[in-house]
C-alpha cells in the first residue's frame, strides 16, 4: 500500500446491480482524477476468472455470508497482478444473458476515482459474473460496527461521507435522488453513532434530542458541539419525509466540506495504517521457503524443494484410469522421473523439457511439478513463465503457501514489488491458519 489520500467508493447501479457498496478507504495511490489508470471495460472468459480466483477457492471468499450467500464475492488477481473482486451470481439471478450483458455494459461506462469501478463481466452457459476493482481495507460497515483494534476516527468518518457524496454527485443521472438522499441521511447517523440505525426510526431519533445522545462514545472530544450540531442538522434534512425538503447532492457537499478539519493528514495516518502498507516483508512471519523467495535466493529455494520432495502433493486427487497400465502412462511417469533427476542435478533446461512432457499429457495433476518447473524457469531467467506455473500450482492447490511464495519470487524478478509483497502476505496468512509450507 502507498501513502495517499484514501477513498471510499460506492457503486450505484440499476436492477441486480443496484445497491450501495461502501468500501473502506483505499490507500493504493495518490489522489487521482477521473482518467486515472484503469483497464478498459471488457468481457472475460469463465476460465480467466476461474484462474484469477484459484478455482473459486473458499479461502478467497470475501462476502460476509460466505458460501451461504446467494451471490458470492471472491477476491482474485488478473495475471497475478491487478487485484479484483469477482461477484458470482446465483444461476437463477439472470436467466436472460442479453439483459445481463446490457446492464453490465451500462454500469461499466461509469468511471470515477470515487467509485468501485466495474472492470468487466462474464456470461457463459449458466454462469453470470461481474468483475470490479478490489478494495483491500474491508467495508465501511466493518470499520464502524465490527472494529477489533480501534474505532474509526471522526476525521476519517467525515472524509468518507464527503467522498461518498462526491461519488453520488458523479452518479445523480443514474440514481433515484429521493431514495438515495434519504439513505445517505441514515448513513450519516450510522457514522455518528457507530450503530445500525433502522431507516424507519432514523428521524425520530434526532427530533428533540441532544446530538450527544446519538454520538458514538469513542468519539468523545474529537469535534466541537457546533460541528456535531451541523452534522445532525444535515442528517435531519436528508431524512425529511417530503422529497422537496431534502437537500440535493451539491448542497450536501457544501455542508460537509467546512467540517473537514484535518485535510492535510493522509488517510493512512487517520486509519493507523503504516506507511508502505499494512505489512512489509520484514514484518511477515515466513517459512524458510517464504524467506528464500522474499530474497530471491534461488539456490536456497532449490535446496528446500529438493528436501521436501513431493510431500505437498499428498491429498491431491489424481484420476488414474486403465491408462496407468499402458505404455503411454509409463512414458509419462518416466518423463517425470527424468525431470526429477535433472532437477536434482540442476540441469534446469532438461527439467523444463521433461516436466512439460508430463504436464502436457494431463492424466495426472501435480502442483509440485508446476512448482519445480516454476523454479527451473526462474533459473533460466524466464520469470513470466515461472509466474504462470506458480499460478497454476495455486489453482490446483489453493491452500498451498509454497505456490504463493514462488509466485512472489517470480513477481520480484519482474520488478512487481507490491504484488510480490501481497503474495508473501497471503502465503504467511495461510501458514498462520495451520496449512503449513515446507
Amino acid at each position: 500500500m502507498g501513502a495517499s489520500i484514501s477513498k471510499s467508493r460506492p457503486c450505484c447501479c440499476r436492477s441486480q446491480f443496484k445497491g450501495t457498496v461502501l468500501e473502506a478507504p483505499d490507500v493504493e495511490g495518490e489522489e487521482k482524477g477521473e482518467a486515472y489508470d484503469l483497464p478498459h471495460f471488457r468481457e472475460f472468459s469463465f476460465e480467466q476468472l476461474r484462474l484469477a480466483t484459484s478455482g473459486f477457492a473458499v479461502e478467497n471468499i470475501v462476502s460476509e455470508h460466505g458460501e451461504k450467500a446467494p451471490n458470492v464475492i471472491y477476491k482474485g488477481k488478473l495475471d497475478a497482478q491487478r487485484r479484483i473482486a469477482v461477484k458470482r451470481f446465483n444461476r437463477s439471478a439472470w436467466p436472460d444473458p442479453s439483459q445481463f450483458s446490457e446492464e453490465a455494459r451500462a454500469v461499466g461506462q461509469l468511471r470515477n476515482h470515487r467509485l468501485a469501478n466495474l472492470l468487466g463481466f462474464c456470461y457463459e452457459g449458466n454462469e453470470r459474473l461481474l468483475v470490479a476493482e478490489y478494495m483491500p481495507n474491508e467495508t465501511l460497515a466493518k470499520h464502524l460496527f465490527h472494529w477489533e483494534s480501534q474505532p474509526m476516527k471522526w476525521a476519517m468518518r467525515l472524509r468518507v461521507v464527503l467522498y461518498l457524496a462526491e461519488a453520488l454527485e458523479y452518479c445523480t443521472r443514474r440514481v433515484t435522488p429521493e431514495s438515495v438522499i434519504y439513505s445517505f441521511g441514515t448513513l450519516l447517523l450510522d457514522v455518528l453513532s457507530g450503530k445500525h440505525i433502522p431507516p424507519s426510526h432514523a428521524l425520530d431519533l434526532i427530533r428533540g434530542r441532544d446530538f450527544n445522545m446519538l454520538t458514538d462514545f469513542c468519539l468523545e472530544g474529537q469535534f466541537s458541539d457546533e460541528d456535531g450540531t451541523e452534522f445532525v442538522r444535515l442528517a435531519s434534512r436528508c431524512l425529511q419525509y417530503e422529497q422537496r425538503e431534502r437537500p440535493n447532492v451539491k448542497s450536501i457537499i457544501h455542508a460537509l466540506t467546512p467540517l473537514q478539519k484535518e485535510t492535510e493528514v493522509p488517510s493512512y495516518v487517520l486509519m493507523d495504517i503504516p506507511c508502505g502498507g499494512a505489512s512489509s516483508i520484514e514484518s511477515l512471519s515466513l517459512s524458510p521457503l517464504g524467506e528464500a523467495c522474499s530474497r530471491m535466493d534461488l539456490t536456497a529455494i532449490h535446496e528446500i524443494m529438493e528436501a521436501v520432495g513431493y510431500k505437498d502433493d499428498e491429498g491431491t486427487a489424481n484420476e488414474l484410469s486403465f491408462q496407468m497400465w499402458t505404455n503411454q502412462m509409463q512414458e509419462t511417469l518416466n518423463s517425470k522421473k527424468k525431470g526429477d533427476t535433472a532437477f536434482r542435478h540442476k540441469d534446469f533446461n532438461t527439467a523444463i523439457e521433461c516436466y512439460t512432457q508430463f504436464i502436457d499429457v494431463g492424466t495426472m495433476v501435480s502442483p509440485t511439478v508446476f512448482a519445480r518447473r516454476c523454479l527451473s524457469y526462474l533459473m533460466n531467467e524466464m520469470p513470466q513463465e515461472a509466474l504462470n506455473d506458480a499460478t497454476q500450482a495455486l489453482v490446483i492447490s489453493p491452500i498451498w503457501p509454497s505456490a504463493l511464495y514462488l509466485q512472489a519470487a517470480a513477481l520480484l524478478t519482474l520488478g512487481m514489488e507490491k504484488e510480490a509483497r501481497e503474495a508473501l502476505r497471503d502465503g504467511s496468512l495461510l501458514e498462520a491458519k495451520g496449512n503449513g509450507a515446507h
